[in-house]
């Protein structure tokens, strides 16, 4: 029969002392002296006794555990979020619990009340490209669980959020096409929901205006984000008398679909349209002919900063205000 493990009621009849002495000695308690403190320790690794976390965790109601919830754990944009997150996480002796959405609003919701259930201390979250109801912030708030929003923010005032300010990137992508001749500038947009596209169309047709270029309502085609959909918008654009001869993107696999879909459609790249997207994925450094640039949005940064309101909140003793931090965009050429 497997042996059960030692209890502190076992190393205290062993050494003939009370078990509340044996806590505090195995926690360096300052009434226990440095004798009583040895014995009791030395007698413990003896026993290979191990602390029963659900009885520290329940002490201290905390489990010493954070959910993270994103889109997809195989992007690269999150792939360097996670990273951060674990680094912080780990400075905080923390344990990260991980959920993929797949931007279906339903399995979210599964991800966070298995969160809520499993009593997480906090929770990190981008939200999914279909999100509508958020009433599970305040079913969140209810159980004390506080809740960080990064990349994919809820429009809505008094929670925490990180992300990147669109608009910066945005105005440095039309300045580089009008820079070089181009008057028709078109926009694959994500869905008209998402609180990212309705950023990127705001600050698309604001850029536009300090260039002097005049907007088409024409020029901005939305896609649902998958390879049909790029494929759809792209179609939209291309069947225009006045073809557009740049598109910006909504990100870079956007862009990807985008630009497949125009070579064989017989368009050259960098001579029959341009391209610039959102989000500056490595993966461009190892194609031979990637798009005029991408836009970085700073993901490692914008996870550590969220990572760390999170557990500024952990900490408090008294609730603290939500915090907003933008970082902005910027345009890489490549």
């Amino acid at each position: 029969m497997k042996k059960k493990p030692a209890t502190i009621k076992e190393i205290a009849r062993k050494l003939r002392i009370s078990p509340s002495t044996v806590s505090r000695a195995l926690n360096d308690h300052p009434s226990i002296g440095l004798v009583t403190t040895m014995r009791v320790k030395k007698m413990a690794e003896e026993l290979n006794y191990e602390p029963n976390q659900t009885a520290i965790f329940f002490k201290q109601r905390k489990t010493f555990t954070i959910g993270v919830i994103l889109p997809s754990l195989s992007e690269p944009f999150f792939s360097s979020a996670i990273s951060e997150i674990e680094d912080v996480a780990k400075d905080h002796n923390y344990t990260v619990l991980m959920g993929q959405s797949h931007d279906d609003a339903d399995r979210e919701l599964q991800i966070l009340q298995t969160f809520k259930k499993h009593r997480v201390d906090g929770i990190l979250m981008s939200l999914g490209k279909n999100t509508e109801d958020l009433s599970f912030i305040e079913l969140l708030e209810e159980s004390e669980i506080p809740v960080v929003f990064f990349d994919c923010v809820p429009n809505i005032d008094q929670v925490n959020k990180v992300y990147s300010d669109l608009s910066s990137g945005m105005k440095e992508a039309i300045e580089a096409f009008a820079s070089i001749g181009h008057r028709r500038i078109a926009l694959i947009n994500g869905p008209e929901n998402l609180l990212a596209a309705q950023e990127r169309e705001t600050a698309y047709k604001a850029a536009l205006h300090e260039n002097n270029l005049e907007y088409n309502d024409k020029y901005i085609v939305h896609t649902d984000l998958t390879e049909q959909g790029n494929i759809e918008a792209t179609d939209k654009l291309l069947a225009l008398s006045e073809r557009p001869s740049a598109v910006i993107s909504f990100n870079d696999f956007v862009a990807l679909d985008v630009m497949k879909y125009a070579r064989q459609k017989g368009l050259v790249q960098k001579k029959d349209v341009y391209f610039i997207s959102y989000a500056n994925y490595p993966l461009w450094k190892y194609m031979e002919n990637p798009p005029m640039g991408s836009i970085e949005q700073h993901p490692d940064k914008q996870a550590r900063k969220a990572a760390e309101i999170l557990f500024e909140n952990l900490e408090a003793k008294d609730p603290i205000e939500p915090k907003t931090v933008v970082f902005e965009s910027k345009l890489v050429l490549k």
